[in-house]
């Protein structure tokens, strides 16, 4: 991928927003190349008779079921020259890890900052952070770890933090962080995974210590359990979370993402679950039914798709095993596939990959 295509993405990414036609030229853009460049997906496309010629819009770009990660590399750039690649946790599929080249991370890092500004810090330049997550140095090959390592670095105070290891969650540092919080009046930010906050929530109740958090403090968790935890329904875990912190639902933000895409999407807090949640102007998603991979009419509920250019190595376009159904601007997000719809997913990875080995 060369630097004109780079160039052309951050500036893209740093305007206030794009037109329709301005999304589609630059999808089609990326398409071409995409095409040209990734053989596996290539040999997807001709056999979905999806060239750059017939393909007339984002809508058309075929979507790449999110486990082919784990099965082929989708990248244009040789994957040996990648500056970071991300990797799967593998824990649906044993040991299997999915992989997302990048040859350079300066897109990825881009598509997180604007994004993230907006979204969670709202106008605040910096907030004092607790970081629930191993750090890069633990994790060098998690997007996870690289999202809040950013958090902190571009976000963060100084003295920002963070309180779980590849060996377990610090309980007692967190509790003297939110407690000096607390104390000087101070606004703070606590991120990370979901099971984490759980963690740290059970711990509180076998004390029964709460927290009142200043104003302006806020909650960011990025959903899934993993088996890391005991799992939530989501009303009780905001519910627990609120009370647990002391922060107000609306200030009790999901972020939605994960490491085939390079953009995250967010709601606007969770006094109402679920959440819509929605992402930037250069993130734009479907519902579709995985068996056909046409969008489900208005209302219905169906397998979510993103275009994501801010994918500019590997594929824009990729077919999620995630349910949502069409909500405003963005979407409901509903759980993971089952039945006829996880059938459809299982589907679409099977003609994916008979079509990119043969």
């Amino acid at each position: 991928m060369n630097r004109e295509t780079v160039a052309t993405l951050l500036a893209f990414i740093a305007q206030d927003g794009c037109s329709d036609a301005e999304f589609d030229a630059l999808a089609l853009r990326l398409f071409a190349q995409q095409h040209a460049g990734n053989a596996a997906f290539r040999r997807f496309c001709q056999g979905r008779g999806a060239t750059p010629r017939t393909v007339k819009s984002w809508r058309d770009i075929p979507a790449v079921p999110i486990s082919a990660f784990k099965e082929v590399t989708l990248s244009c750039a040789p994957a040996d020259s990648a500056e970071r690649v991300f990797m799967t946790s593998g824990t649906t599929r044993g040991d299997v890890k999915g992989r997302h080249y990048h040859p350079t991370i300066a897109v990825w890092d881009a598509s997180f900052r604007g994004n993230f500004a907006r979204r969670f810090m709202q106008g605040t330049p910096r907030l004092r952070m607790a970081i629930l997550f191993p750090n890069e140095q633990e994790m060098p090959n998690s997007s996870l770890a690289h999202y809040l390592a950013l958090a902190a670095k571009e976000f963060g105070t100084a003295d920002s933090a963070w309180f779980v290891g590849l060996q377990g969650m610090d309980v007692e540092g967190l509790r003297a962080f939110l407690r000096a919080a607390q104390e000087r009046g101070e606004a703070c930010a606590v991120l990370g995974a979901s099971y984490s906050f759980v963690h740290f929530i059970d711990a509180l109740a076998a004390t029964g210590e709460r927290f009142r958090l200043p104003e302006g403090s806020r909650l960011l968790d990025t959903g899934g359990y993993k088996s890391q935890s005991r799992e939530l329904p989501l009303d009780a875990f905001y519910a627990t979370l609120s009370a647990g912190f002391g922060v107000p639902r609306e200030r009790c933000i999901n972020m939605y993402g994960m490491t085939e895409l390079s953009t995250q999407l967010y709601d606007d807090g969770n006094a109402v679950v679920p959440s819509v949640k929605s992402g930037p102007h250069w993130i734009r998603s479907r519902i579709v039914d995985p068996l056909t991979g046409r969008d489900v009419p208005a209302g219905e509920r169906g397998v979510l798709v993103h275009c994501d250019l801010a994918n500019f190595n590997s594929v824009t376009t990729i077919l999620t095993e995630d349910v949502g159904v069409a909500s405003g601007d963005g979407f409901l997000l509903l759980g993971r596939a089952e039945g006829a719809q996880a059938k459809g997913c299982s589907l679409a990875v099977q003609e994916f990959l008979q079509a990119s080995r043969a």
